[in-house]
Parts: structure tokens; C-alpha cells; sequence
């Protein structure tokens, strides 16, 4: 039997890299991705997003730029000025109140992720602190003490009609 064609490998390396990093934040996708998906589950749209626009490098070596990476796509004001910072056993999220802007609200309730590549998991929170409290601590596995984690937020509003963007805030080592 032949094998594969270089492009369908290509293609299929893509789509499992895409698939490692988005599986373990799949519950949170079906909310963040839910009013964009069209036509498609919120998790095949956030698979096609990622293959066009998050994994760099060239076949057989690709990887997910985390900072491409939406845990959520939508038309709600973002997030801003978001900052993430370890603290023993968990990580602080703070972010300027921007209500006053757009569509954004006040009582617009933050979506916090904290996904572990290296373990294949994520921990998140998807009814956080309002938009306007401006910040939040979310708690971490003591087994994740020590490991290289990526940080988004975005929000959801109060309704859960509108989600924003996610805001990618960075890699930080859990504490």
C-alpha cells in the first residue's frame, strides 16, 4: 500500500496538533464559539480557525502559537489591558474596566482559561467576575506547580447572548 500524499499528511498533522491543544478546552469552545460556528459545531469552527491561523512551522514540525489561539470568537467588547500573574497555587487575572466602551457592560461576566500543553488540560471558569470588578484569582492543581501554562479571558454577557474575542494575556509558570 502507498502511502499518503505529502499534502493529506500535512493536512492530518495539522488537524492533530489542533485537535491536542483544543480538545481538553472543548466545553468551554461550545460557549466561546457557539454564536460563530455557522453552519458547524463551535468546536469544527474552532479547529478551522486554529489550522488557518495558529500552528506555525513547516511539516513534519508544527506547533500552536498560543497567542493566535481564540477560546472564544464573538462581537462583545474585549478585554483590556490584561495582565496574569502567578500566585501560590493559582493565577490573578486583572483587566481595565472598559464598560464605558462599544457594547461592553458592566456586569458582563468574565471567562477565565488556563490551559496546561503539557498535560493536556485546562482549567477554566465560565461565570467569573464582572467586567467591572476588574479582577479574578482562579485556582490551580498542585500537580500544575512549577509547569509553563497559557492564559486567555474574554467575556460573556450577562444574557449569554454575546461573547468577545479571547484575550491571550501569556505564558506563566504556576506557582
Amino acid at each position: 500500500m502507498e502511502p499518503p500524499p505529502l499534502p493529506q499528511l500535512d493536512q492530518r498533522s495539522k488537524f492533530a496538533i489542533a485537535l491536542g491543544y483544543l480538545k481538553p478546552i472543548n466545553g468551554l469552545l461550545r460557549i466561546g464559539w457557539k454564536l460563530y460556528a455557522n453552519r458547524q459545531s463551535p468546536i469544527n469552527a474552532a479547529m478551522s480557525y486554529t489550522i488557518a491561523n495558529a500552528i506555525t512551522g513547516v511539516y513534519p514540525d508544527y506547533s500552536i502559537d498560543p497567542a493566535k489561539v481564540f477560546i472564544s470568537r464573538g462581537s462583545l467588547t474585549p478585554a483590556i489591558d490584561v495582565i496574569a500573574t502567578p500566585v501560590t497555587g493559582a493565577v490573578n487575572f486583572e483587566w481595565d474596566d472598559n464598560s464605558d466602551s462599544s457594547n461592553a457592560k458592566q456586569t458582563d461576566k468574565a471567562l477565565l482559561a488556563v490551559v496546561n500543553p503539557t498535560k493536556s488540560e485546562v482549567i477554566f471558569d465560565t461565570s467569573g467576575a464582572s467586567r467591572s470588578e476588574t479582577t479574578q484569582i482562579l485556582k490551580m492543581p498542585s500537580d500544575w506547580a512549577g509547569d509553563s501554562v497559557e492564559v486567555y479571558l474574554d467575556f460573556i454577557s450577562e444574557d449569554g447572548m454575546e461573547v468577545s474575542n479571547s484575550v491571550y494575556a501569556g505564558s506563566v509558570v504556576v506557582a
